[in-house]
């Protein structure tokens, strides 16, 4: 993800939602994508920073959620296991952290890079369940694993006991929803190559809507307006 300075673009970027469950493989995809050169907006990587030792978010966190913070220090394991324990304080964080990642997230869309790339990626694990999100993206791409996939992955690369990853899924938008609201399906079930493979040929795809889209609507094309037409996004790579 970039920090190149902003810029006031001539036209809305072409907006793309890139989502998955936990261990599905998003990273894996979106920076596929930045090699054939989208610019990737990484919604879990502005969270970290907010929430990395001095980040804006950690003064309100130690005060939401007591003992999760020490000495300007967050426990990610404890703070993990108190919101997916409970609603109540899942939605405590995300008031905390959403508004900051969304101001994050615009000041990234206006800069330069951003606005001279092919198409923005945005990787946001929640993005069908937040109404904001969900209504600014012009299509949305999910990367798709089982859940036995998922628990696997998760509990070896990650060290997170597979109860953990079990609630963690079980918090998310269930899979048959997200396949549902989705417009493009990335399988990654099988190797990185065969992803890669996929990628590359949506990419194609995705260039050719964006073009489509700033031709047809240019400036006056708002957020929410999808600029894909329906031909094109009747089938997944």
């Amino acid at each position: 993800m970039s920090a190149a300075a902003p810029s006031t673009p001539a036209t809305r970027s072409f907006l793309v939602g890139l989502t998955g469950g936990i261990g599905s493989g998003k990273s894996s995809a979106a920076n596929r994508f930045a090699e054939l050169g989208a610019y990737v907006i990484d919604a879990d990587a502005i969270s970290h920073a907010l929430t990395a030792a001095g980040g804006a978010a950690l003064p309100e966190i130690a005060a939401a959620f007591p003992g999760v913070v020490t000495d300007g220090v967050l426990d990610r394991g404890a703070l993990r296991e108190v919101v997916f324990a409970s609603s109540d304080a899942r939605k405590r964080l995300e008031h905390i952290i959403h508004p900051k990642v969304r101001q994050r997230t615009n000041e990234l869309m206006r800069c330069e890079a951003a606005t001279k790339a092919p198409y923005v990626i945005h990787m946001v694990p929640l993005l069908f369940e937040s109404a904001d999100y969900a209504t600014r993206i012009d299509c949305a791409i999910v990367v798709d694993v089982d859940e036995a996939t998922q628990i696997e992955r998760v509990s070896t690369l990650r060290g997170v006991p597979a109860a953990t990853v079990r609630a963690i899924i079980n918090a998310q938008m269930p899979r048959s929803e997200r396949l549902r609201r989705t417009q493009f399906v990335l399988d990654n079930t099988s190797t990185l190559a065969q992803l890669h493979d996929q990628v590359d040929r949506l990419h194609t795809v995705l260039v050719a809507n964006a073009r489509w889209a700033h031709r047809v609507s240019g400036a006056a094309r708002a957020p929410g307006e999808h600029g894909t037409t329906p031909d094109s996004l009747a089938s997944t790579p």
